[in-house]
């Protein structure tokens, strides 16, 4: 069953004002219907409110407060594992390619770690979220946050498709697959919960990794659930592994300096 993700009408004019792309097909009521899984909502932002989950709250992008302003004082700088497996340990002036933004926190991560990020999110309402979560970021008085602002660039589509006819820039190429549901007890965090019931699953890792590898870049990282098997059942060059999960690193070639800019 497609998910179906209704508009309130409070949203519709919000995304109006603000420049905000919406997809042309999703119904506009005051109250969402029965068979609704999600309504676009405004909660201090552009935001999507689960209908079939429970009580929990509307998910958003925010890049100003909350987990990512926490991760950004308190994360580790290079020495995180998605900073390492991209190289930025040993060099900054890096330019990635982030295929899969979702809600765009690794992306953030890598741009505040001195990284220029291309962000390529095709889903729709995701796109519409980030470009909310990027708008109100860049009303922020925190002069440390616009300069993480504009080392990051958003674009809609899939990454194959945009740089079909134009050349990759960027050394460096991520990959986070939507991550299969999980078999155990535990549960995700409530909002990629969420997430997941839109989304979904990635169906196409491997045709992504394959594009990825034949790109030029020098790099390819992707992130997978720990104990999963490599896509393309390729072995990286090397692995990071935590808890949860591994970053698979291709090294391609030798990470060298150029421009970051986006």
């Amino acid at each position: 069953m497609a998910v179906k993700v209704a508009l309130h009408p409070v949203a519709q004019a919000y995304a109006d004002s603000h420049a905000i792309d919406l997809p042309d097909d999703l119904p506009l009521r005051s109250q969402p219907h029965a068979e609704d899984h999600f309504q676009l909502v405004v909660a201090d932002g552009l935001a999507l409110q689960p209908l079939q989950l429970g009580k929990v709250n509307p998910l958003k992008v925010d890049f100003v407060a909350g987990a990512l302003a926490h991760r950004r004082l308190y994360g580790g700088g290079v020495q995180q594992d998605v900073a390492k497996a991209c190289g930025l340990h040993q060099l900054r002036e890096l330019h990635i390619l982030d295929t899969t933004a979702g809600l765009g926190r690794d992306a953030f991560v890598l741009a505040f770690l001195g990284a220029a990020v291309t962000m390529v999110e095709r889903h729709p309402v995701v796109h519409a979220l980030l470009q909310d979560g990027i708008y109100r970021a860049t009303h922020s008085e925190d002069a440390d946050l616009q300069r993480i602002l504009s080392r990051m660039q958003l674009q809609f589509g899939s990454a194959p498709e945009l740089y079909r006819t134009k050349p990759l820039v960027a050394q460096v190429v991520y990959i986070d697959p939507m991550f299969p549901p999980r078999t155990k007890a535990a549960k995700v965090k409530v909002d990629m919960q969420s997430f997941h019931a839109l989304v979904g699953a990635d169906d196409d890792g491997s045709a992504l990794l394959a594009w990825a590898l034949a790109s030029g870049a020098s790099r390819v990282v992707v992130k997978r659930p720990r104990l999963a098997p490599c896509l393309l059942d390729q072995e990286p060059s090397h692995q990071l592994s935590g808890k949860a999960n591994r970053f698979d690193v291709y090294a391609l070639r030798k990470l060298t300096a150029q421009s970051t800019a986006v």
